[in-house]
């Protein structure tokens, strides 16, 4: 059997706790750092820079994915290697639905990567279907965003590889899509595949029906401590 050896995350076994919370601007994991007692940085390779501390008396790791498939495909089998075994994405996704506002949360429920054309992902190769999250981390999520100071959404995900595409959202609204991301299904695939526990919840950063502006990163962190809230506390009830 050939060992399989991280190439990218420059981190040691013992550095990487069971529980994993990633994301996917380095300025957020910064942000979430300062959640964690004694936390301390394991990785900074490649950008992809990782912290380990504690939360509620239990070890957890917040790391850095980038953006797209291929790049959160990287970190978190190189987390799994080093022996992850839940990991939760806090990101942000463009809303499908009219009523969505800015930092609202959504929970995925499901993520499909799309057919062809500007949609598709790295769980396309594998997984031709939409995939899910892991039912235990999935519902620690829902019980967790008991306490949300915004309004909840749990529903399914386009994940696009196309940032700047001409997708028809009116389209993918219409047959029940919440929003679109990037790495949702990547992550839930090969959460499949690797045998660790995975789900994503999102703060809404703009309504792609409404044709509402991304909302700037500055005013977003406004949101923030409601969604790390609730993933720490799903994170760390498992």
């Amino acid at each position: 059997m050939v060992t399989r050896i991280p190439m990218h995350i420059k981190a040691k076994m013992g550095d990487i706790a069971e529980r994993v919370i990633i994301s996917g601007d380095p300025d957020r994991i910064k942000q979430l750092s300062l959640i964690l007692n004694d936390a301390r940085v394991v990785n900074e390779n490649r950008g992809y820079i990782t912290y380990t501390g504690r939360y509620a008396g239990k070890n957890v790791t917040i790391a850095c994915h980038g953006i797209g498939a291929p790049s959160i495909a990287i970190v978190v089998e190189e987390l799994s290697m080093l022996g992850a075994k839940y990991i939760l994405r806090l990101g942000t996704a463009g809303g499908l639905l009219k009523e969505m506002k800015y930092g609202e949360i959504l929970i995925a429920n499901g993520a499909f990567s799309g057919i062809g054309g500007t949609l598709g992902g790295y769980s396309k190769q594998c997984f031709p279907i939409p995939t899910i999250p892991s039912f235990e981390l999935f519902d620690a999520l829902i019980k967790a965003s008991n306490t949300s100071k915004s309004k909840v959404y749990i529903g399914p995900v386009m994940s696009s590889d196309a940032f700047y595409g001409e997708d028809d959202n009116i389209n993918l609204s219409k047959c029940g899509y919440f929003a679109v991301d990037m790495e949702a299904s990547t992550l839930f695939a090969i959460s499949k595949i690797r045998g660790f526990r995975s789900a994503a919840l999102f703060m809404i950063s703009n309504n792609l029906i409404n044709n509402t502006e991304l909302i700037d990163a500055n005013i977003l962190k406004q949101h923030l401590e409601n969604a790390a809230n609730i993933a720490f506390n799903a994170i760390t009830n498992i």
